[in-house]
């Protein structure tokens, strides 16, 4: 298939890494290695570009530009990722409807609160209008499924997990002692990991709680090191609270090359990340993935990723210390540390496998290209 791959929200070689990001770059390059020509038609960035009418005539000539792009490389089907309210596609209904060719969006999202709101309706509407032309959508959350639901009949909505290569993140028994030993963390002292962007959001505050949590366990007596993985502006306010810990309790890594993630997690004995807001978190399914259990919030997307007392401990996130205890409960256990981590691993391979899900994927693109092709000769009969 010839793909015309577009992601409003942030294009394919944005330089500061998310999980959107990854997920993105996944199912492109995933596509790219099945055979398929996958072309990146347009890096037009549309985050609240309704309040932005500046940007309205450079979008209509990206429009046009994009068409033309389109046509010159015989795209077959448009695939738009990741547009919503906040970054709605206003490339891929329009540019596909030109061409005659199918228009498919992954990981969609609908909540009519935004229509409510006089600075979200304009985002709600085109996004809404998206997921109305679109001859197939793809959720990958099942709350996001549920709700697209609302709007989208089943025969064009479909439910596929988002995916990692298991492979690629697997506890490397030679790494963790390496690290262990570098971060002096040698023997049966736990080690508690947190990565994340240092970013002024909903990221900083949960690497805030995170350090807050394990300053209180250690003034309760427990031997234990915290590692960070991650970087950002808000470095200066992680490193002057990381100063609540006693010395030589806290170690930071900086930011960490995802492929290189993998040994940090090998070397970890714990997960604990609050993720406050969080759509899913590829960084919890790396860690499961890595045999850690993880300590987080209930609520958001985290439940999707985290089966709790399966695969880590979730805890409410109104619930004043709960955070801490829950994390103390796996410091104290390490049976139960071995179980929920062999759990998670299992979990990870079982139900967010890449190569699988995103085979589903290409199977749903590969249907809408042959409805086409099945359209278009019985036209010339």
């Amino acid at each position: 298939m010839r793909i015309a791959f577009y992601m409003p929200f942030k294009s394919l070689d944005a330089p500061n890494p998310s999980g959107d990001l990854v997920i993105g770059r996944g199912i492109h390059d995933f596509l790219l290695a099945k055979g398929h020509d996958v072309r990146l038609v347009s890096r037009l960035r549309t985050r609240y570009i309704f309040w932005k009418p500046w940007k309205w005539a450079s979008a209509a000539m990206e429009r046009q530009r994009t068409k033309t792009l389109c046509r010159e490389f015989g795209a077959e089907l448009w695939l738009t990722y990741h547009a919503y309210w906040k970054a709605p596609d206003v490339l891929g209904p329009s540019c596909s409807r030109a061409l005659g060719i199918p228009y498919a969006v992954v990981q969609a999202s609908y909540a009519t609160k935004y229509r409510k709101r006089l600075l979200t309706r304009p985002g709600f509407s085109l996004s809404r209008d998206s997921l109305l032309a679109a001859d197939a959508v793809v959720a990958n959350k099942r709350r996001d499924f549920v709700n697209v639901g609302r709007l989208v009949e089943p025969a064009r909505l479909s439910y596929v997990p988002v995916g990692i290569r298991p492979a690629e993140f697997t506890r490397d028994e030679a790494e963790r002692t390496r690290l262990r030993a570098e971060w002096g963390a040698a023997g049966e002292r736990p080690v508690v990991l947190c990565a994340a962007m240092f970013r002024s959001d909903v990221k900083t505050r949960g690497l805030l709680s995170t350090i807050a949590a394990c300053a209180r366990l250690a003034e309760e007596g427990r031997d234990f090191l915290l590692v960070i993985a991650g970087d950002g502006p808000e470095r200066a306010r992680v490193e002057a609270a990381v100063r609540a810990l006693p010395e030589g309790r806290v170690r930071l890594l900086g930011l960490v090359p995802r492929k290189e993630m993998a040994s940090v997690y090998s070397a970890a004995d714990i997960f604990a990340f609050p993720g406050i807001n969080e759509a899913l978190g590829m960084a919890f399914l790396e860690a499961q993935s890595c045999g850690l259990p993880v300590v987080a919030l209930k609520g958001w997307g985290v439940t999707e990723a985290v089966a709790d007392n399966e695969t880590g401990l979730l805890v409410p996130p109104a619930e004043q210390g709960a955070f801490a205890r829950a994390i103390a409960r796996l410091l104290d256990d390490a049976e139960l540390r071995n179980r929920l981590g062999a759990a998670g691993a299992a979990r990870v391979r079982e139900t967010f496998d890449q190569e699988r899900n995103y085979g589903r994927i290409e199977t749903i693109l590969a249907g809408l290209a042959a409805r086409r092709d099945d359209c278009r000769a019985g036209s010339a009969r």
